[in-house]
């Protein structure tokens, strides 16, 4: 297994195809079949991968893409000083094997200039958010609603990082 910068063509395909298949894996009783099958289609994926392939790192397994982390500079107001976590899946076939921890540790490893990392977690992921807990992210009480098919509630974890410096 290699983590490294998403970088071709093929791995921005492949990173597109990990984010559908893992939104229809992840989230299937969690938010509705139409959105699902409907709205968050591969096509959309696969643009929004195009239009947006900065700061991806992809986790290959025989040179084919099983996993990604998306990470930056945090979105939220009340945060401007510190690092997000966007997106982080792994296909369903590859769980437990420690890929979602190394592409954490990477992407985490991206940001080690910030303080906090934050990420938002949707409501009732129970498997992710055990994984969050285990790496050290705690709930920092705040909430957004989002609508995804229906208005679901996702939830801020946020890690203290302590840097070297």
């Amino acid at each position: 297994m290699l983590i490294k910068p998403m970088q071709t063509e093929e791995e921005i395909r492949g990173k597109a195809y990990v984010h559908w298949k893992a939104w229809q894996e992840a989230y299937a009783d969690l938010l509705p079949q139409e959105f699902l099958q409907k709205t968050y289609t591969l096509e959309r994926c696969q643009d929004w991968a195009f239009r947006y392939p900065q700061n991806i790192l992809v986790a290959l397994v025989d040179e084919q893409v099983v996993g990604f982390a998306c990470y930056g500079a945090s979105s939220q107001e009340d945060l401007q000083e510190a690092g997000e976590l966007y997106a982080l899946y792994v296909l369903a076939d590859y769980y437990g094997q420690g890929i979602g921890y190394q592409l954490m540790q990477a992407a985490l490893g991206k940001m080690q200039s910030y303080q906090t990392v934050v990420l938002w977690v949707l409501e009732g992921n129970t498997r992710a958010i055990s994984f969050y807990e285990r790496v050290g992210f705690r709930f920092d009480g705040v909430t957004k609603k989002v609508n995804l098919g229906a208005e679901r509630t996702e939830y801020r974890m946020s890690l203290e990082i302590h840097s070297a410096n």
